[in-house]
């Protein structure tokens, strides 16, 4: 149990947070959201004691012990994977370590036994002797495999760094286990192993992430960070989304009857509340759902970007027929003599790795030359390309974002269209005169969506058009594109993203051939488990 009381925090004129309030309770895991900026990564911060509040206090159970997922991957490079594993409890460690050194003594005094004696008892307390063993497991369940347990973490890879450093923060049992963006560079099978792990996870979880997926499997709870204040909300994150969106739905339409509205809105908890049935979490959150009153849903003010592809003109059957492309890089062979054509209703993902990826999606929007094999699209065709590094259109850059939108749309687009354009992808006021080389991440995301909308291409190849987003963002490029009329080639990380809007896989596999298959992402899993292909 960890609980919050009274806390505020302010940076210079901005205020943080204020008079925050909330206990976070054992067997539940609650995902903290929050629009970019405002303040999550903060937050877990000071829950970990790392950033002393201005005001109020944060607490804990007496002899609690909380977990930290760090995020500093050079920390422990002079020590082996296990030990940075086991390290994750301090005191256990530091038992080892004091053990270790009093029986490595040429000389072994009485005080030497007495004290050898002590620390054994302590190390049998908290199952010291399976200390290898438990961590061992975590890592495999990460795969992190039995062959790298005693290299230095110096010697890892950036994405088998982060693994280690889950698996040392999930180490032990801990009594509170705060986790930001746990997700990041885990390969699906990590993913699902720690949705499970934290299924069935006893303690107290909170935890940042971008993937709606995971929020969806593993929180109880979402706890909403807006206007420096944290509001608790049962179920998961579709749940407060939809209702929130019922929520303010029935706020803005004044002509409804409220009546109905709320009968609308119960029926939605309760239809919400019977599909919770499938884990041990799900069926914890149906029993919260059954005993939720519409007050305590409230709308959210939350603003999502209008996201809305038009196509200029209906697309033909013919779309795409690729015959044998090869490539390779650095004398790598990233896919060879591949062959598919493409649908007009094809919606297609692209799994594999992420450079064979993108050359490919180079290949075919003529950015990048194949080894060998050819391409063609249909004359009916037009393509829009997001690219997963999009920063030379921003480089150097000192228009304003009215301008530099300007050279991508239509030559008779007036001033205050382009506003208003900008304005639905949450660039408002003054924003519009920002200079394209400051933009952050997501706002340069946003800014080639809006490039793209302007274009009204009808096929659009889009390589993780997700990354830099936040959640209300990936929200709304998911609706926007569920909703889109051509054809669509992408990639993600995202499962949710990828389940909701693809009708077809391809993936790339590491001898460079593709498995190509008409199903949807979550169909396209459950054949690969039962081929034995995982």
């Amino acid at each position: 149990m960890i609980q919050v009381s009274g806390v505020g925090l302010r940076y210079g004129d901005r205020k943080l947070f204020e008079d925050v309030n909330i206990k976070f309770t054992p067997g539940n895991c609650y995902g903290l959201i929050g629009a970019n900026g405002a303040g999550k990564s903060t937050f877990l911060k000071i829950l970990a004691g790392d950033i002393e509040t201005q005001e109020g206090h944060v607490s804990m159970g007496k002899d609690e012990r909380l977990s930290v997922l760090k995020q500093n991957h050079f920390e422990y490079d002079e020590y082996t994977v296990l030990d940075t594993v086991i390290m994750g409890n301090k005191r256990l460690y530091a038992v080892m370590k004091e053990k270790d050194a009093i029986y490595a003594k040429e000389e072994f005094s009485d005080e030497d036994g007495m004290r050898a004696a002590e620390l054994e008892g302590e190390f049998a307390e908290m199952n010291g002797w399976v200390a290898e063993s438990d961590a061992a497991t975590l890592l495999n369940g990460l795969g992190i495999g039995d062959d790298i347990h005693y290299s230095k973490m110096a010697d890892l890879e950036g994405a088998d760094k982060v693994k280690v450093l889950l698996a040392q923060a999930l180490f032990g049992e801990p009594d509170v286990l705060l986790l930001d963006e746990p997700t990041n560079h885990l390969d699906l099978k990590a993913i699902q192993w720690l949705e499970e792990f934290l299924i069935n996870f006893e303690h107290t979880v909170i935890v940042v992430s971008h993937d709606r997926h995971f929020l969806n499997k593993v929180c109880t709870h979402i706890a909403d960070l807006d206007f420096g204040k944290i509001q608790l909300y049962v179920g998961n994150y579709d749940f407060w989304y939809e209702s929130s969106q019922l929520a303010q739905k029935m706020m803005s339409d004044q002509n409804a009857k409220k009546e109905e509205k709320i009968k609308e809105l119960k029926e939605f908890i309760a239809r919400f509340s019977a599909n919770a049935s499938k884990s041990k979490q799900a069926t914890s959150r149906k029993k919260m759902l059954d005993k939720i009153e519409l007050d305590d849903i409230r709308p959210s003010s939350r603003k999502y970007p209008f996201i809305n592809f038009q196509i200029g003109r209906e697309i033909g059957n013919d779309v795409l027929t690729v015959e044998g492309l090869s490539a390779s890089l650095d004398g790598e062979v990233l896919f060879k003599d591949i062959r598919f054509s493409m649908n007009k209703e094809d919606k297609i993902v692209f799994l594999g790795s992420p450079n064979a990826k993108t050359a490919l999606f180079d290949i075919l929007t003529e950015n990048a030359q194949p080894d060998s094999g050819t391409f063609k699209w249909g004359v009916t065709t037009s393509q829009s390309y997001f690219e997963n590094d999009h920063d030379k259109y921003f480089t150097g850059s000192e228009k304003t974002l009215v301008d530099w939108l300007r050279q991508y749309s239509p030559e008779d687009e007036t001033e205050s269209f382009l506003r208003g354009f900008l304005g639905r992808m949450l660039f408002s006021g003054e924003e519009v005169k920002k200079s394209p080389s400051v933009l952050s991440g997501g706002e340069k995301v946003r800014c080639m969506l809006s490039k793209m909308m302007l274009a009204n291409s009808n096929v659009l190849v889009l390589d993780e058009p997700t990354n830099h987003l936040d959640l209300e963002s990936i929200q709304a490029l998911n609706e926007g594109l569920i909703r889109f009329k051509g054809a669509m080639l992408f990639t993600s990380h995202d499962h949710q993203f990828i389940q909701t809007i693809a009708n077809r896989v391809i993936e790339i596999r590491e001898d460079g051939t593709i498995l190509d298959k008409q199903l949807s992402y979550d169909e396209f899993l459950e054949w690969k488990e039962a081929q034995g292909l995982n």
